[in-house]
């Protein structure tokens, strides 16, 4: 499997265009747990992202450009649980598909202790908000 960065990879590059399904992940699953990364890039462009090295900015930025140029159907965005980088990455996501005003199946999965647990994107919009976490975990 290629290492691809997907800030070094066109907008609409060929094998997006092809495939039309796109899995961003957290890079340092590529070093940590190939075996993960491989299972979900199954019939999608796997693109890394180090959102220590990026800035969100630019990703949002990039992948706006993409949700413009190419009709997606499906994008997966796969990173490691707890980590105050990567769940930048999925709030990312949800921006840049406000930005291009775009409907498209996203899924984001997490990996906690070896299992992968699918998170809604509610709750990837509500961790954006403290606040409303607040009044959720005082209840």
């Amino acid at each position: 499997m290629d290492y691809i960065e997907f800030m070094n990879y066109n907008v609409a590059g060929r094998r997006i265009r092809e495939a039309k399904r796109v899995l961003l992940y957290g890079s340092c699953l590529f070093f940590e747990h190939l075996d993960v990364v491989e299972e979900y890039s199954r019939g999608r462009v796997p693109l890394a992202v180090c959102l220590e090295k990026t800035h969100v900015n630019m990703v949002i930025t990039k992948l706006a450009g993409v949700l413009a140029r190419v009709p997606l159907e499906e994008l997966v965005v796969l990173t490691v649980d707890g980590s105050l980088h990567c769940v930048q990455l999925h709030m990312a996501v949800e921006e840049a598909l406000k930005i291009s005003s775009k409907q498209l199946k996203v899924r984001h999965l997490v990996l906690e202790r070896g299992e992968v647990i699918e998170v809604g994107g509610k709750s990837v919009k509500t961790a954006r908000y403290l606040s409303k976490v607040e009044k959720l975990l005082s209840r």
